[in-house]
């Protein structure tokens, strides 16, 4: 608990005692009313203070239709009631008390799911470790420069992203990625900031600068979460807004009306007393605590829980519009694939091996693809920069250069169409690079790829939590595409599509469905940022995704486990559950009690049930969304 809710139970105890010690006294005592009044007063002050003071406030400020207002205006009614006709003192205390126990419960449910993201929060590096002179020197991680070695001893936290240079040890991934199963890193491994390190000393090379590292995304992702607001949380803001105000005039309506209409036209007594008890009853039910607290809440701990299994939410809104996921488009590499590519043969070449991979692999050298990638380390030496020039990178087809001063090609079919040069076709199943060296087809490179180990099973989660359709675009040769498609279980695929293809294939499946039937796209490289943008919902990778698409995403999977997109879906549907049971039973409720409230069947006890009981019930409710253990897969 804050500070500020010890503070608060202390005085919603001390309110207690205090209210039943009077309780106690006036049943055996009889005393003056001003006596019992003062008396009254001062638990009534010690837990209703700041509810007066922020009432008081908000009418200074020109917002005075609020709960605060609400509370106040009844509980004073109530006291000047009980004093008018000789009544009840309690039922004033008791709503004040009663409020006060809602709010602290809420304050304390909020803090339960703050704490969810405030573990993440912890991942937030305070310093870098820098040898200097052989002794570990600590900077702040913004001073550290792109290509700077830092140094990471066992239980700190990686504070920027990099490679291994030297060392070897076991890291915990638990807050980035919701696995607990530690990490084992290597030498030459890539390691991301957020990481906890367990055993052995690592010396890290950074290839980023601490702003644009994993850890601070993370953190900003979050950070901004609560400003994306749903359509749900927006109609409750606007419900509110119109509905304080109305409840208020409909309870003077009702504490002045009935009486002038007895006296006026029925020629009885106007009972002013009984008629503004029930329009005190009527202000104290009307409290829209339970809708304006628990939506909120309802989102706010559907967000933590899904950081929790690893899966980073930018906003309730797109939380509710996962729930309506009925499409789910993937692309192939990096994606359901490991983007993991590995030479696995060349074929049909004049040159040697080694000697059309070293013009494949410096051509490549300025591209940070997974298959440059593999071309460079298949060549296994340091590329020679010097040794390349006029280097010119063509979207969807490959590259082309010169090496040594001879003009190299490398790419797929399209590229050779495009340049003109006869090309032989593969059999294999895999990635085709081929090879045009100084004007010749010089034989192709097969690169092959793996299904990452959960994509088959994540296929088969997602139709077995209503997906009616998964897709497959990729840039890849279509025998590729339909194998892989094939393997996992996708429905429709479809190959060769430069970036520009996607988007189009995209807008041809958003035409097809329905309007509350959503679309999202999973996808990694900066080639998927415009798809992600354009989709209902996009999903990126977020260990080893392109920062580009990262940004365009909407929800981020942290450990790249394709398996998550269901467990993010069964959350958001659990979520956008607990919500709608949440509207249906305190606005439900309400009405009843406001109905019986009018008539004068409802006092003031079942008032502060149709308060704080339907408050505390649907904040009870949306702490629900807090645990999504058996949502794991």
């Amino acid at each position: 608990m804050t500070k500020k809710q010890k503070k608060t139970l202390k005085r919603i105890i001390a309110a207690a005692v205090l209210t039943v010690l009077l309780a106690l006294l006036f049943h055996f005592v009889e005393l003056p009313w001003f006596v019992q009044l003062v008396l009254w007063l001062v638990p009534y002050l010690v837990i209703g203070h700041d509810v007066l003071r922020k009432a008081f406030m908000g009418i200074k400020n020109g917002e005075v239709f609020d709960e605060n207002f609400l509370m106040a205006v009844a509980t004073l009614g109530a006291l000047v009631l009980a004093v008018y006709e000789n009544g009840e003192y309690l039922e004033a205390i008791a709503v004040m008390l009663f409020y006060q126990v809602g709010e602290w419960f809420q304050s304390y449910a909020v803090g339960k799911s703050r704490r969810n993201i405030s573990e993440l929060m912890d991942i937030r590096p305070d310093y870098a470790n820098i040898e200097q002179d052989g002794k570990l020197e600590q900077v702040d991680p913004d001073e550290v420069e792109i290509g700077s070695v830092i140094v990471v001893q066992p239980g700190e936290k990686v504070p920027i992203d990099g490679i291994v240079a030297e060392g070897a040890s076991t890291l915990n991934t638990s807050a980035l990625t919701g696995e607990s199963v530690p990490q084992d890193v290597h030498c030459g491994d890539e390691i991301i900031s957020g990481c906890i390190n367990m055993t052995g000393v690592l010396k890290i090379r950074t290839t980023k600068e601490f702003g644009e590292s994993t850890v601070s995304r993370i953190l900003d992702l979050v950070e901004n979460a609560s400003s994306q607001k749903s359509k749900s949380e927006n109609f409750i803001s606007k419900f509110a807004k119109y509905y304080t105000p109305a409840v208020c005039y409909g309870a003077v309506a009702l504490a002045v009306l009935p009486p002038l209409v007895r006296i006026l036209f029925m020629g009885l007594s106007p009972e002013w007393g009984d008629w503004i008890y029930r329009a005190l009853t009527f202000l104290v039910i009307s409290c829209p605590c339970a809708l304006v607290i628990s939506i909120p809440l309802s989102f706010f701990a559907g967000i933590g829980g899904a950081s929790k299994a690893g899966v980073l939410v930018k906003g309730s809104n797109y939380l509710e519009t996962l729930s309506q996921t009925k499409y789910v488009v993937f692309d192939k590499t990096g994606t359901m694939t490991q983007g993991v590519f590995e030479v696995s043969g060349v074929h049909h070449n004049e040159l040697e091996d080694a000697k059309l991979l070293e013009y494949a692999a410096l051509a490549e050298c300025s591209s940070s693809h997974p298959i440059s990638k593999s071309l460079q380390k298949a060549y296994g030496k340091n590329i020679d920069r010097s040794r390349v020039t006029e280097i010119e990178e063509i979207s969807g087809n490959g590259v082309t250069a010169k090496v040594d001063g001879i003009a190299v090609a490398a790419g797929n079919e399209k590229l050779m169409e495009k340049l003109g040069i006869a090309y032989r076709s593969c059999s294999h199943v895999g990635t085709v690079v081929h090879m045009a060296v100084d004007g010749r087809y010089a034989g192709h490179i097969l690169i092959s790829d793996t299904v990452k180990p959960h994509a088959k099973q994540a296929i088969k989660e997602l139709k077995k939590c209503g997906v009616k359709k998964t897709i497959m675009l990729t840039g890849d040769r279509k025998n590729v595409a339909d194998y892989v498609a094939k393997d996992l279980g996708i429905q429709e695929v479809y190959g060769e599509l430069l970036p520009g293809d996607k988007v189009n294939k995209v807008e041809e499946l958003l035409d097809r469905k329905s309007e509350k039937e959503k679309l999202a796209f999973v996808g990694d490289g900066i080639n998927d940022a415009p798809v992600l943008s354009r989709a209902d919902i996009g999903i990126a990778m977020g260990a080893m995704g392109s920062d580009a698409a990262i940004e365009a995403a909407d929800i981020v999977l942290m450990d790249d486990d394709p398996l998550k997109i269901a467990t993010a879906i069964h959350i958001a549907r659990k979520c956008m559950h607990i919500v709608y049971e949440n509207i249906y039973f305190a606005i439900g409720i309400k009405l009843i009690c406001l109905l019986l409230g009018a008539l004068g069947i409802a006092n003031m006890w079942m008032a502060i049930f149709a308060d704080v009981g339907v408050m505390v019930i649907a904040v009870v409710n949306a702490i629900r969304a807090l645990f999504v253990k058996k949502y794991e897969m």
